[in-house]
């Protein structure tokens, strides 16, 4: 196997698949780069048995074949080497010789027979959107997601396809994202799948924020997310995700609103003094005010007054910090909405600017 390819066209696609690849694993070959030649093709994937991910680049000059060489050493090599490099990789027995200029490395390689690769499957939904439109679901979403919990199915973000809507919904158990955008699909069965957290996070790194097309196919235990020149596969998490309808809050009566930006500024603010441990922040309401109040063991205190549009019942309730800002970042329109019922009863948070998109924010005892 041998082909030469500038530095820069093989640069990006090796770090695309390179973000699969587990640099602490027990198996050697999973350190590994697969590299494949074909006429006037070169493939390459990184694997973590959990996660795929293959790149496809066009050669002009090119013997065929295949072989696995270390993807972090290789990364580096080209990476370290000066912009419009051309790159010439041969491939020999159990060596592989990178030359560039005047540089040459020798990396060990092991046989691409050797290679794990995701169980073929079949996909039973194919959904066609855009790049931007899929990137902006999961970036609304993707924080409420829980981090090493028990409960497994919680690790991971929910997409829900039902006719002409796809939905992802993240929750730890304190707090839920939901966001919604409609397909020019319609007639889609209903299918939930859960992707777990480390195939959510290469993909809001992969995919790029424009209306460039991408392929969603789902099946039974794999997601598959397919561009012009990538292709990401990931297995799903097995188990049940909680209903989020039945934790919506209903019956809510008492509704804030206000400017998103100013609401933003004061909750940083008042985080500064907030125990680093609980998060907590009091939020006081009277006609047209809020008022945020934190306090930590060392007896100081925040407080930030801001003006809002409510005219409710004056009352008293407290929220985890950290969560209200979480979802303040991702509203980007410039008003927020904040309905309550009672200081025990979750807060629902919209964007005055996107109806696809709701939070839930259970209260905290101060």
């Amino acid at each position: 196997m041998k082909f030469t390819i500038s530095r820069d066209a093989l640069l990006k696609p090796l770090q695309v698949v390179s973000g699969a690849v587990e640099r602490r694993n027990t198996l050697p070959i999973l350190s590994n780069v697969l590299i494949q030649v074909t006429d006037h093709q070169l493939r390459m994937t990184g694997t973590d048995l959990e996660v795929e991910l293959v790149s496809e680049v066009a050669l002009e000059d090119s013997n065929p074949g295949d072989v696995t060489v270390p993807a972090k050493k290789l990364l580096d090599i080209v990476r370290s080497l000066p912009e419009g490099a051309d790159v010439k990789l041969e491939a020999s027995d159990d060596k592989v010789v990178v030359r560039s200029g005047r540089s040459r490395f020798t990396l060990s390689s092991l046989p691409a027979s050797d290679f794990p690769n995701i169980d073929e499957w079949e996909s039973e939904i194919q959904i066609e959107m855009n790049q931007g439109e899929l990137k902006a679901l999961m970036d609304k979403t993707h924080f409420s997601m829980a981090n090493q919990d028990v409960r497994y199915y919680l690790n991971g973000m929910l997409f829900e396809v039902n006719d002409d809507v796809l939905r992802t919904v993240a929750t730890d158990g304190h707090r839920l994202a939901l966001s919604a955008v409609g397909l020019e699909q319609s007639a889609l069965p209903h299918k939930q799948v859960i992707v777990p957290r480390k195939g959510v996070t290469e993909l809001l790194r992969l995919l790029a924020d424009d209306d460039s097309a991408v392929s969603v196919s789902l099946g039974q235990n794999h997601i598959r997310v397919s561009t012009g020149n990538m292709i990401f596969t990931s297995k799903l998490l097995d188990g049940r995700f909680p209903d989020y309808r039945r934790v919506l809050p209903t019956g809510g009566d008492r509704i804030v609103v206000a400017d998103r930006d100013l609401l933003k500024q004061s909750c940083v603010r008042a985080s500064i003094l907030s125990n680093e441990k609980f998060r907590g922040v009091r939020i006081a309401l009277s006609t047209n005010e809020v008022v945020l109040t934190a306090n930590n063991p060392e007896q100081e205190q925040a407080e930030e007054k801001l003006e809002v549009t409510y005219d409710g019942p004056s009352f008293e309730i407290g929220f985890n910090i950290t969560y209200l800002l979480d979802v303040l970042n991702a509203i980007e329109g410039e008003q927020v909405k904040i309905t309550l019922s009672d200081p025990n009863s979750s807060a629902i948070v919209e964007d005055n600017a996107d109806d696809g998109a709701l939070y839930v924010v259970m209260p905290m005892r101060l």
